[in-house]
């Protein structure tokens, strides 16, 4: 069976479309309008993301509740999130046993969109919202881009998703720069509860596009009749992943990994508040009296900080925008996925282990920037491309479960992690690296379980390399 798309492009040459695309990715002919689409949908649904995170931010930070105050109340934010991922996973499972992709994708949709006019509404009311936006948002962002990947899985057949996934992904990586910009114009002109209505707008365009999306790549059989959607199973996602040891593995490698670039973030920030501090404190002169050079040296440090992570954005980004153009799709096509799993745990060992060997802000930097920009883009990648070779169920219930609930399990063990380490044990960053080279090594372990067992499950197994 063929989409329709295909069908009246078969033998066809490529089009403009298609001879761009190629630029970047092995395009067939029929593929461009597709892979294009798909490319827009998550393009809008980073956007609509990160115009949220830039509401976010100022209400968790500068709110609080019961009796926690910014990062404090974040952490425990998160722990929340984790907990109420084990209501939401299985009632998002049993949407999915009753609809098909384009009303599930549709009523989850139409819920976020919902619960974004009820926040707009409620500040209106000047009711406190900041806890329960962070703690919506952070499960919002998982299910929605979760949700999407289930969905360009199922459009895709494992042998099309290895070749476009690199084209799709450049969507999310260039939705979150231009989110992240577009936001902070927002900004500027327009009041944060308004934000919420643009990003409602755009979940709507998104929804819009699934259902085009949909309509060209319905299965047909030889009549021309459409094909009816595979059936899902009563089981839940949860029980999905326990089940079956490829599942498992995966869900057990996004914990570790997540774990670690949380705890990397720590280190980073660690390092770079105290090298700001001893900056600002030599910069600021001696002389002033100590209420009034306490909060000058604040400041000085406040502004070294912000510079600091505007250009380690910038560079994160940069990085990741050309890794996804010009470097994902040739490790898919040359090496294979199975192979693309083990990038970035070398990466990260490498590291974490010169941080051990040089704990300064330069090798920090460094280090984190290669580890978060081959994250955004080939191991993002990597890991969707994942559940190419598996069944429905899997792709949509026992995705979820990983996307969402593993994700933020290994954010609430990096809190564990990190208390542990500098409040119980007193060891700092250094402590922390120490921590991360165990876990990167298990990861490797898993990487390697995981490589097996996707050999065992994808049809061109022979010819892509372990």
């Amino acid at each position: 069976m063929v989409s329709e798309a295909m069908q009246e492009t078969r033998g066809g040459r490529k089009g403009p479309l298609e001879r761009f695309l190629s630029l970047f990715a092995d395009v067939r002919p029929g593929e461009g309008t597709t892979a294009l689409l798909l490319t827009l949908n998550v393009f809008l649904l980073l956007v609509s993301y990160y115009l949220l995170k830039v509401v976010r931010e100022p209400l968790i930070l500068l709110g609080g509740a019961f009796g926690l105050k910014g990062a404090t109340l974040k952490a425990a934010a998160a722990a929340a999130q984790a907990l109420l991922l084990l209501v939401v996973v299985p009632a998002y499972g049993l949407l999915a046993n009753r609809v098909n992709r384009v009303r599930l994708i549709t009523t989850v949709s139409a819920i976020f969109i919902g619960c974004l006019i009820a926040f707009y509404a409620s500040a209106h009311l000047e009711l406190p919202v900041g806890l329960v936006f962070f703690i919506w948002i952070g499960i919002f962002n998982l299910m929605i881009v979760a949700q999407f990947w289930s969905f360009a899985n199922d459009v895709y057949t494992e042998e099309e998703g290895k070749r476009l996934f690199a084209i799709v992904a450049f969507g999310g990586t260039s939705g979150a720069i231009v989110g992240s910009w577009l936001g902070g114009e927002l900004f500027k002109v327009i009041a944060p509860y308004e934000i919420m209505l643009v990003s409602a707008a755009l979940l709507a365009a998104c929804v819009a596009l699934t259902n085009v999306i949909n309509r060209r790549t319905d299965q047909a059989d030889r009549s021309g009749k459409p094909k009816r959607e595979q059936s899902l199973s009563k089981r839940g996602g949860f029980l999905l992943v326990f089940q079956k040891r490829y599942l498992l593995l995966i869900a057990f490698m996004i914990l570790v990994y997540n774990t670690v670039n949380t705890n990397g973030e720590f280190i980073l920030g660690d390092i770079v508040s105290g090298e700001a501090e001893k900056r600002a404190a030599a910069e600021v002169s001696a002389q002033l009296a100590d209420p009034e050079r306490a909060k000058a040296i604040k400041d000085a440090a406040g502004k070294l900080i912000g510079g600091f992570y505007g250009s380690f954005f910038t560079y994160v980004n940069v990085l990741t925008a050309v890794i996804q153009l010009f470097v994902v799709s040739r490790v898919f096509k040359w090496f294979g996925v199975r192979a693309a799993l083990f990038v970035l745990p070398v990466v990260a060992l490498g590291s974490y282990g010169a941080i051990l060997l040089a704990p300064a802000l330069g090798v920090v930097r460094i280090g984190k920037i290669l580890e978060n920009g081959t994250d955004y883009s080939l191991q993002n990648t990597a890991r969707q491309a994942l559940f190419l070779p598996t069944n429905r169920d899997e792709k949509y219930k026992a995705k979820a479960a990983i996307d969402t609930f593993f994700v933020r399990f290994g954010d609430v063990a990096s809190f564990g992690v990190v208390y542990a380490i500098t409040s119980v044990l007193q060891a700092g960053a250094t402590g922390v690296a120490t921590v991360n080279v165990v876990l990167v090594l298990i990861w490797l372990i898993l990487a390697v379980g995981i490589a097996v067992e996707h050999r065992k499950l994808s049809p061109n197994a022979k010819t892509e390399p372990t």
